[in-house]
C-alpha cells in the first residue's frame, strides 16, 4: 500500500467512515470480544512483537478490543497515542538500552541527563512510568553492580519523586534471550528497590523472563509484590502466544497478582507465530482478563 493510500484510509477510519479491510493488519475477524472487559485487570500490549503493525494501527487495533495502552513508547511517538486516546504505560527513550545500564559507572551520566529530560515531558503527558535497565555484567560481580545501580538510580530519584514518576527496572532472562544481563533474578532486584529506599523505584516482574530464570511465580509475586510496579506476558518456551503449547498458568499468575491489590498494568509482550497478530492479542487479553 503506498504511503499517501495508507494515510488517507487511517484517516477515514479515524473519522468512522472506513472499513477496517482498508489496513492491512486489521483484517483479523477476531475481534469480537462480547460486551466490555471485566475492569480488574489494566490491560497492556508492547508494539514491537507487533511489527510490522504501525504504531497506529495497533491503536486502533485495541481499542476495538476495549483496552487502551500501550508500553515501550518515546517522546517522538506519544502524538500518535495521544491522537487515539491511548495511554503511555511505560515510557522509554531515556535509557542506553539494555546492555549499557546503571550497574556501570561510565554511563552514569548520561542516564540521569536521559531520566532529567523525559521525566519532566512525561509528567506534562501524564504518564507514570519509565523503564530502567541494569546493563550486562561484563565480569562484574553482582554486588558491586547492585552498588553502582543504587548509585546511580538514587541521583534520578529525586527527579522522579519531583514530578511524580516511577523509574521502574526490568528482571530479563541471561539464559536465553540476553546473555551477560544482570538483574536477571528477581531478588537482585528486590534487594536493588531496598537499597535505593524510594517508592519511585519498583520493578518489571517481566513473568516469562523469570519463568524461564526461577520459576515459583505465584510465590514470588505474593512474598515480594510490593516491589513489583508493573508485569509483562508472553507463552514460555518460545515467548510465543499464550495458549495450550507452553507451560505458564496465567489465570492462576494473573489471580495471584489481583489477590496482592496491584492496580497497575499487565502487558502482553509476547511474538505472535501467527499471521492475525490481533486475533492472538485478543486471545491472550481473553484469558488474561479475570
Amino acid at each position: 500500500m503506498k504511503e499517501n493510500s495508507r494515510r488517507n484510509s487511517l484517516k477515514k477510519l479515524v473519522m468512522g467512515t472506513a472499513a477496517l479491510s482498508s489496513l492491512p493488519y486489521l483484517e483479523s475477524k477476531a475481534i469480537t470480544i462480547s460486551g466490555p472487559l471485566k475492569g480488574n485487570v489494566k490491560h497492556a500490549v508492547c508494539h514491537w512483537p507487533f511489527n510490522p503493525m504501525t504504531l497506529e494501527e495497533l491503536c486502533i487495533g485495541i481499542k476495538k478490543i476495549g483496552f487502551n495502552a500501550i508500553d515501550l513508547i518515546g517522546p517522538n511517538n506519544w502524538h500518535i497515542l495521544q491522537k487515539h486516546g491511548v495511554e503511555c504505560s511505560m515510557c522509554n527513550g531515556a535509557d542506553l538500552g539494555i546492555v549499557q545500564g546503571f550497574n556501570d559507572p561510565q554511563y552514569h551520566e548520561k542516564l540521569i541527563q536521559g531520566y532529567a529530560e523525559v521525566i519532566p515531558l512525561m509528567a506534562k503527558a501524564g504518564y507514570k512510568n519509565i523503564i530502567a535497565f541494569s546493563g550486562n555484567r561484563k565480569g562484574m560481580d553482582d554486588e558491586t553492580g547492585l552498588k553502582n545501580c543504587a548509585i546511580g538510580l538514587k541521583k534520578v530519584m529525586g527527579i522522579a519523586e519531583k514530578y511524580g514518576v516511577t523509574v521502574i527496572m526490568e528482571l530479563l532472562n541471561s539464559k536465553v534471550d540476553h546473555p551477560d544481563y544482570m538483574c536477571d533474578k528477581s531478588a537482585w532486584g528486590v534487594e536493588l528497590c531496598k537499597l535505593v529506599g524510594s517508592e519511585n523505584l519498583k520493578l518489571l516482574y517481566d513473568i516469562y523472563h523469570m519463568q524461564i530464570m526461577e520459576g515459583d511465580l505465584i510465590r514470588t509475586i505474593k512474598r515480594d509484590h510490593q516491589y513489583f510496579g508493573h508485569y509483562h506476558t508472553a507463552g514460555n518456551p518460545g515467548r510465543n502466544e499464550i495458549d495450550e503449547t507452553q507451560e505458564i498458568n496465567y489465570p492462576a499468575v494473573v489471580r495471584a497478582i489481583l489477590d496482592t491489590g496491584f492496580k497497575g498494568y499487565l502487558c502482553q509482550e509476547f511474538v505472535p507465530k501467527t499471521k492475525d497478530k490481533m486475533a492472538a492479542l485478543e486471545q491472550a487479553i481473553k484469558i488474561c482478563d479475570l
